[in-house]
């Protein structure tokens, strides 16, 4: 990737907690999935080793990986800038984005590094801990820059759903309905983050600021989280109707309609009766 200009909107809150308990995408599914399946999520996150210096909280940020952060948030922020008067007729607002690397406090309540990367729709902002980039790398097979930035794209997307009343829609659908339906509502939202970052993925490469095998790169970590996957690595059988994410095969999907159309409106998931 040849990244530009860095976000002013990252916040450096890393290096105010105590000891990192977990970590990553890895963590986040298998402890999610461990619940499902009445197992202490404890028994499936293991502590983690300390993470490399990084800069004083609160002060500027120097390190490698959160300028890279600061680096993509910029790049979401121009494409979705330019999105939304052209295509939605109304201007975007740019969120912030956290990082963080033990405990985190949000409106949405206390994220744990183990948590992974989460969107936090009341106050409109991203959250990562960096060890998720290690899991997705080591433990998931999917390394590289854009693989990383799909990440912060994908949470982007839950941003623009909020943005246009998609996330509280769900949100409400989703007390209304059955645990079944609710996770269905669940998948249409996240394969719909997937396309967003498809489209963020177009204007990117429209800009010159993806490279060859950026987009190998992306599809390979959206196979890499798919539920069926996660679910035949933690229980060894695949259980559709307990889904929140979609499989391999529909975020892969999902994300390349994104891409190749760079149309907010064939990102319609809620619209479809095929995922």
């Amino acid at each position: 990737m040849r990244l530009g200009r860095r976000s002013s909107n990252v916040e450096d809150r890393r290096g105010r907690g105590g000891m990192i308990v977990g970590g990553g995408i890895g963590a986040v599914v298998l402890a999610l999935l461990a619940v499902f399946m009445g197992v202490d999520p404890s028994e499936v996150l293991q502590p983690q080793s300390p993470q490399t210096p990084y800069s004083e909280p609160g002060g500027p940020i120097t390190d490698e990986g959160g300028v890279f952060v600061e680096q993509v948030l910029a790049d979401t922020e121009d494409t979705w800038n330019e999105i939304f008067p052209q295509q939605l007729g109304r201007q975007y607002q740019e969120p912030r984005l956290v990082l963080f690397s033990d405990i985190v406090q949000s409106q949405c309540g206390m994220g744990q590094a183990a948590s992974g990367p989460f969107y936090c729709p009341p106050d409109q902002q991203v959250y990562i801990d960096l060890s998720f980039y290690r899991e997705l790398r080591d433990r998931f097979g999917a390394p590289g820059d854009m693989a990383q930035a799909y990440v912060i794209a994908h949470e982007v997307g839950h941003h623009v759903q909020t943005l246009l009343g998609i996330s509280q829609q769900v949100h409400a659908q989703r007390q209304q309905v059955s645990r079944g339906e609710g996770n269905e509502l669940s998948v249409r939202q996240e394969l719909q983050a997937d396309c967003f970052a498809g489209v963020w993925a177009n204007h990117a490469r429209n800009r010159n600021v993806l490279e060859a095998g950026d987009i190998e790169e992306a599809l390979t970590a959206a196979s890499a989280i798919g539920d069926d996957r996660m679910q035949r690595e933690m229980q060894g059988r695949v259980n559709p109707e307990s889904w929140t994410h979609g499989s391999s095969e529909q975020r892969v999907r999902w994300f390349r309609r994104g891409f190749e159309s760079g149309d907010v409106r064939q990102c319609d998931t809620f619209a479809t009766s095929r995922l």
